[in-house]
């Protein structure tokens, strides 16, 4: 099974990046082929989270992703992950089959404000090439409604890619704010099924292909270190932002999984190996997460049509 994976969120701050980074580390550990296109062509800072300093906030020479989809360039650079990381413990973190390739955007890249057939037709090439070499392929794409993601829907309507899998994930914060955003993203008018009706798909069929990740969501059956008054404050909140979730149409049914709260992401955005976890650095939770995010993600189960 092909997959073509867009992670999307209303705001920024929500996890989306390094969250999606972990889950294509993650899936490359199961042996699949996984490609990782940088779409947020405001901020490319995927380089940065798989600690590729010569790359953690774009590549130079032109020969990015955003240079690749206005024409200045034939073919966008990629670049080999565990090849090119300083990390060395995530070099030498490997499955024999797996493989992780990144594809930056450019350093000096920008926002799109138009969009025309040729970004398209590129665009669409970059997604069907992607198609045939990997397994997996993550699209980051750009918060809120920008022209990434109004280029993935136009692209994914195309007849060459008609038999490919797409899958939607809409990351936010477990607050009611992101809540609503989340929702807002979803299905206001010129949201992901608005935007994807105007390109030509079919609105129930897009909602099914959508599933909801909840971020540094606080673990309530921890209370070390709170109050009695802070423990019950806290699961009043969550109680109501479940309910939240399901008035905005983003409760337990339509939610791939939540990450719990991780100090280490607080100061640094990376991948989280395992060594990390023996160190005592990275909460087991956290990677426990992301893993199982990346099996959910490819669970068939998981993606059956709602009722």
């Amino acid at each position: 099974m092909i997959v073509l994976v867009f992670s999307a969120s209303d705001k920024g701050g929500t996890g989306r990046s390094v969250t999606s980074c972990n889950m294509a580390y993650w899936l490359s550990m199961t042996g699949l082929k996984v490609a990782y296109l940088d779409f947020d062509f405001g901020s490319p800072t995927a380089g940065g989270t798989f600690e590729i300093s010569r790359i953690d906030t774009g590549i130079g020479d032109g020969i990015g992703l955003h240079s690749y989809l206005l024409g200045d360039s034939g073919f966008p650079a990629r670049v080999s992950v565990r090849s090119e990381t300083d990390r060395v413990e995530l070099s030498q973190s490997r499955h024999p089959s797996g493989r992780l390739v990144l594809f930056p955007g450019d350093h000096s890249g920008s926002e799109f404000t138009t969009l025309d057939e040729p970004m398209v037709r590129r665009c669409t090439a970059l997604f069907a090439t992607c198609e045939q070499e990997f397994d997996v392929t993550f699209v980051d794409l750009s918060a809120g409604r920008s022209i990434a993601l109004a280029l993935a829907l136009s692209a994914t309507r195309s007849a060459q890619l008609a038999e490919t899998v797409s899958r939607w994930l809409i990351f936010h914060r477990w607050t009611r704010q992101h809540i609503v955003a989340g929702h807002s993203l979803v299905y206001d008018e010129h949201g992901v099924l608005g935007t994807g009706v105007e390109w030509g798909h079919d609105r129930e069929q897009l909602r099914n292909s959508i599933r909801y990740v909840r971020t540094a969501v606080p673990e309530l059956n921890d209370a070390m270190g709170l109050r009695p008054a802070q423990a019950a404050w806290l699961q009043r909140q969550h109680d109501t932002l479940n309910r939240a979730a399901i008035r905005n149409e983003m409760g337990s049914t339509v939610v791939l999984g939540r990450t719990p709260v991780e100090p280490m992401l607080q100061c640094r955005e990376q991948v989280i190996l395992d060594i990390d976890v023996s160190a005592r650095i990275a909460n087991p939770e956290t990677v426990d997460a992301f893993r199982h995010l990346a099996t959910r993600l490819m669970n068939r189960a998981v993606w059956e049509r709602l009722e």
